[in-house]
């Protein structure tokens, strides 16, 4: 065997799933078939809960310290302020959304990545592969015209929208393209009288307009053009921008110096399956999503997290694969299909062109954001902080009874300790107090728990916490085994 795992696709997605699987222990390839890493205007915002994750590993410091913090949004409707959500009141490490060019993210990756003397084998393209019981048979080309076969346990497909992985699989990609157009620009901008560490969208009748900071004067902005038949909008030029600004913005505002312009489609699109037998989809490889959203590399980043630590886990024969490989697709689908109803509701809501139904929205919306829960609740949706598997196959358990967050939901990180999941081994924690049984616990599954407990965050309750963060189970103390037969039912099969 080659490689324990060979990623195609070194974008941000195959970047941070590399990464997880090399601090692990796992032997790992990743290809990328271009020369060099992007250069277009594409992904911006990091999310609270991407850079948790990214904590895990130790790269969401490097990221912080390079990306621009946006600690609040606010949207203005018929030239009155609606509302105006503060991501300071997330309970997060990181209460904030960061923004930064997708190229200086995957530059940033790729050096963490190198950190575990991994390096990205770039010029090298897939040309086919093969699946059996046990391996992986995967056909590459270099640019210099050599070809190699590579032998591997599993392929990770990261390779994008165009995916080359998918298309060999033969999985259909379905979803939908809008037929309204939109625009986005990457511009230096004045006159703007909200701080750069906000965001504003402005709720025109004539439709939506967004500003996007990405550093001191340099803003991206997004627009949505008229309904068109056209198979791509035309690119829009810097007069068309300042045009468009000046008819929906709140005025006195200059664009100038592009440094990208650019139009599209909204083309949102989901595979059934992100796993069939040996090979697995993560990231625009297996979902698009609608880039006025700013969603879709946190989603990916997401998937290529929750797959490392399950694949390390089977890989290094500590847990059986069924039951842990099959919650990866369960998992991720059903995270994307509620980004999808999300994102999909708020870009309906915001493109409104009906006067009468315009009046209703804004007058719904100023009550709505008028509410301290409301508003948290939509700050933790944005930052993806409220982002959970409660429908998990995975869970332990469906009961909610327990104080704390329940089966599938995040366990908030907590100031003082490492984030879940740090370490060279992808362990389970215990939060408890210590006790004969739970004590027990911690001699019987040495391979699957971190050596020393973790403070309860409630009183009589043992929450059984995975390598990503989330509850997998929660018992009452002094009684573990619910928590025993739960370790036990994923050792059951391993290698």
């Amino acid at each position: 065997m080659n490689t324990d795992v060979l990623i195609v696709g070194a974008g941000p997605v195959g970047l941070v799933a590399a990464a997880e699987l090399a601090r692990y222990g796992i032997k790992v390839r990743i290809v990328e078939k271009t020369t060099h890493g992007t250069d277009q205007p594409k992904a911006l915002f990091l999310w609270s809960r991407t850079l948790e994750l990214l904590d895990r590993s130790g790269c969401g410091a490097p990221l912080v310290a390079a990306g621009h913090k946006i600690t609040a949004g606010s949207i203005i409707a018929g030239n009155k302020p609606m509302g105006r959500v503060d991501f300071s009141q997330v309970n997060s490490p990181h209460p904030y959304a960061l923004t930064q060019p997708q190229a200086e993210t995957e530059h940033l990756l790729e050096a963490h990545l190198a950190s575990f003397g991994v390096k990205v084998e770039h010029g090298v393209e897939l040309v086919s592969f093969t699946s059996s019981a046990t391996n992986v048979s995967t056909h590459l080309r270099h640019a210099d015209g050599t070809e190699e076969t590579v032998e591997s346990q599993w392929l990770i497909g990261c390779d994008g929208g165009n995916s080359k992985v998918r298309d060999i699989l033969g999985v259909p990609f379905t979803g939908h393209e809008q037929k309204s157009g939109w625009l986005l620009a990457d511009v230096h901008l004045s006159g703007l009288n909200f701080p750069a560490t906000e965001l504003v969208s402005f709720w025109h009748e004539d439709g939506f307009l967004g500003f996007f900071p990405r550093a001191e004067g340099l803003y991206r902005i997004i627009a949505d053009l008229p309904v068109s038949s056209d198979q791509s909008p035309e690119h829009p030029s810097l007069e068309d921008i300042q045009r468009i600004v000046d008819t929906r913005g709140p005025g006195n505002v200059t664009v100038s110096d592009p440094i990208a312009l650019s139009a599209f489609h909204i083309n949102e699109r989901n595979v059934r399956e992100y796993r069939k037998d040996r090979i697995f989809l993560a990231g625009d490889a297996a979902h698009l999503h609608n880039p006025a959203g700013g969603q879709g590399m946190n989603m990916g980043i997401h998937d290529a997290v929750n797959l490392a630590w399950k694949l390390a886990l089977v890989t290094r024969g500590t847990c059986g694969p069924q039951r842990l490989l099959e919650s990866y697709n369960a998992e991720r689908h059903a995270a994307t299909d509620q980004v999808f109803v999300n994102v999909g509701r708020l870009t309906a809501i915001s493109v409104l062109k009906n006067p009468v139904v315009q009046v209703t929205r804004n007058a719904f919306g100023s009550v709505l954001f008028g509410l301290a829960p409301a508003r948290r609740a939509i700050a933790d949706t944005l930052t993806e902080v409220s982002m959970g598997y409660e429908h998990s196959p995975l869970n332990g358990s469906d009961d909610r009874s327990f104080p704390g967050p329940g089966p599938g939901e995040r366990m908030p990180p907590r100031e003082g300790e490492l984030p879940y999941g740090a370490g060279t081994t992808p362990r389970f924690a215990l939060c408890a107090d210590p006790g004969a049984e739970v004590n027990e616990l911690l001699e019987t599954y040495p391979d699957l728990l971190e050596p020393t407990l973790r403070p309860p965050i409630g009183r009589r309750c043992i929450w059984l916490v995975r390598p990503d963060g989330y509850v997998a189970v929660v018992a009452l103390d002094p009684d573990a085994k619910i928590i025993a037969a739960y370790l036990e039912s994923l050792s059951r099969n391993a290698a």
